[in-house]
């Protein structure tokens, strides 16, 4: 879609109407999955803390560590960031992500005139093979709704402001399209191996809503 397009309706999601029935906040799959989560839990078949690690660790740790190899690939190969700008699905599939939720990836490139940010207006549509489970933030109302109205505002809430001159793109995440944010490299990384950048890679920067952490903030304290 065009950026900064608000007419959410003009786009078609694979489970909208599951969206919308009873008003539900909610995918069917969504859905599905909550009742086979509580139909697990309640049999004593799984044990809820051992469940909430393990969507911790897919959303923040496996999910988004594919995602920061394809950037962290992009920052140190200019054939492969190109190739990665010019066809994001086959790029990102030779390095083996591939999958549901991410046949049709579309990669938008931060610059110091530029900053993209990515929503998904009708629902929670999310590239699930290089940024693992979507964040309950992305899936909430307020923020498919800010994010297009506002997102400026939506940005300093996440604790950070862009200046006034940078422009800003809001793309519309669609049950065909899935986009990821290719952020600006960290400054003073330029001799950093693949390995080293993919660390710096937060899941934030690659959705626009944060940017990457630089070798200062990623050190731990002594």
């Amino acid at each position: 879609m065009n950026p900064n397009d608000t007419d959410g309706t003009q786009h078609e999601h694979e489970h909208a109407d599951a969206h919308h029935h009873n008003g539900s906040a909610l995918s069917e799959m969504d859905l599905r999955v909550r009742a086979l989560e509580s139909l697990l839990v309640e049999k004593g078949y799984v044990d809820p803390r051992a469940l909430d690690i393990l969507i911790e660790t897919y959303e923040h740790k496996v999910g988004p560590r594919n995602g920061a190899r394809v950037v962290a690939k992009a920052w140190r190969d200019p054939a492969y960031r190109q190739w990665l700008l010019d066809d994001a699905t086959a790029a990102i599939a030779s390095l083996g992500y591939t999958g549901r939720q991410g046949e049709h990836m579309v990669v938008l490139e931060n610059t110091p005139a530029v900053h993209n940010m990515v929503v998904c207006t009708l629902c929670s549509c999310y590239p699930w093979p290089v940024l693992g489970l979507p964040p309950v933030w992305y899936k909430s109302a307020p923020y498919r709704s800010r994010a297009v109205m506002d997102p400026r505002g939506v940005l300093k809430e996440f604790g950070f402001e862009l200046a006034a001159e940078v422009e800003f793109r809001v793309w519309d995440s669609t049950a065909e399209v899935r986009y990821l944010v290719l952020p600006m490299q960290p400054p003073g990384t330029d001799g950093f191996s693949e390995e080293a950048l993919a660390e710096l890679v937060t899941r934030d920067s690659m959705i626009g809503t944060g940017l990457p952490n630089t070798p200062e903030s990623n050190r731990e304290p002594a």
